[in-house]
């Protein structure tokens, strides 16, 4: 790939944009896939372009596909420190009550919080995932606000819960659109879920009264045992919501998100999004931008000791490109026109911004890349005499 760049010191634009952030780029209107799904989405997981839609914010029920939800808690819950993976979860008599797709817990059980979080992500469990929302919450009620807090966070429009696990009620529904970008959270900030994701089958041991025994795990996506690049997620079939799926698949760095609502059958459901996948890697793939730490400007320095400091790449970033488009990516820089010392090394001191026929793709910071600190009198009495004579 040919890449241009073009070193524009400017007067520095308000930074309005979190680091790596990018943007959807392709404004076409989507390829016309002949899909039996009610409503469809494909979504780019790096920059969330979506690459196809169908009816993609038609709120509907979505079944198990609620647990994606569930275990994106579970897992911030965790980095905040509220638990370990070790850590045990008792099982209520509510958890244990529940019906479809279970593991058949018992009321006063326990299991690990790691094993709790495979039988969600793995089987699907119903009983796993109300037990879960009760141990992260204090009662499922209060964990089904969480999840309405965060889909609100995250910008899901369309979205409303009522429980923890998928089971149909009046209200709870959601969209292809939301259900692709509490996937896109998910499996982006907590890439270790594919640990669960891409495990066909496993096992848990149910301890109680009546002794010990074993029970397997089966995973209820096919995708990763049919798809080439498979990294999850998600399932979901009931009466109201019919077949959904929220299936992820990562190619040469392309990771999509294929999200399939109302599908007529099983069969259908993965068909089409297997269709939906084989879309976007045939017609898209990922981009690197620049290494980090790559110079990309000298910015000058007043009062400090050094009369410079190097503006470098902080990250690399992918973006989008459309396959056999003939377009390449040039960057240009928007820094600060001056420092005043002290510097921080790593404090912010610009952008790179990425662009594909003028059009902006994706940007990243630009950060000092040493620390200047401020001159003291002897060294500014020197310039001075220096100036002078």
């Amino acid at each position: 790939m040919c890449v241009k760049r073009k070193g524009i010191l400017a007067g520095f634009l308000a930074l309005l944009l979190t680091v790596g952030m990018v943007f959807p780029v392709f404004g076409e209107e989507t390829a016309a896939l002949e899909l039996a799904s009610k409503s469809a989405l494909l979504m780019d997981a790096a920059t969330g372009t979506i690459l196809y839609e169908k009816n993609s914010h038609e709120a509907m029920p979505p079944a198990s596909v609620t647990k994606v939800m569930t275990l994106l808690l579970i897992y911030e819950a965790e980095e905040g420190g509220q638990f370990q993976w070790e850590d045990r979860v008792q099982v209520s008599e509510h958890a244990a009550s529940m019906g479809g797709s279970q593991v058949f817990l018992e009321p006063g059980e326990t299991q690990t919080v790691a094993d709790m979080t495979k039988c969600i992500a793995i089987a699907s469990a119903n009983d796993a995932a109300v037990a879960m929302a009760e141990f992260v919450a204090g009662s499922e009620e209060a964990f089904v606000e969480r999840m309405n807090q965060k889909a609100e966070e995250l910008g899901m429009t369309d979205t409303h819960f009522e429980n923890a696990c998928g089971l149909d009620t009046d209200g709870h529904e959601t969209s292809a659109y939301d259900i692709a970008l509490m996937s896109r959270e998910l499996m982006t900030r907590f890439p270790e879920v594919r640990d669960y994701t891409t495990t066909w089958q496993d096992t848990i041991v149910h301890k109680t009264r009546k002794g010990e025994s074993e029970f397997g795990l089966t995973n209820t996506n096919k995708l990763i045992k049919w798809y080439e690049g498979a990294t999850g997620l998600k399932t979901g079939s009931t009466g109201k919501a019919l077949y959904c799926l929220s299936g992820t698949a990562e190619r040469n760095g392309l990771h999509l998100i294929a999200v399939v609502m109302a599908a007529p059958d099983f069969k259908v459901r993965f068909q089409e999004t297997m269709k939906l996948l084989d879309y976007g890697f045939a017609n898209y793939s990922a981009e690197k931008g620049l290494s980090a730490g790559e110079k990309m400007a000298e910015i000058p320095v007043t009062k400090g000791m050094a009369d410079t400091v190097s503006a470098i790449v902080k990250e690399e970033i992918s973006f989008l490109l459309k396959k056999d488009g003939g377009k390449e990516w040039e960057t240009t820089t928007e820094t600060l026109p001056v420092l005043h010392a002290p510097v921080q090394k790593g404090e912010k001191v610009g952008e790179v911004i990425y662009l594909i026929n003028g059009a902006e793709v994706g940007r990243t910071d630009l950060i000092a890349a040493e620390e200047v600190e401020k001159a003291d009198i002897g060294t500014m009495l020197e310039r001075m005499l220096k100036i002078w004579f």
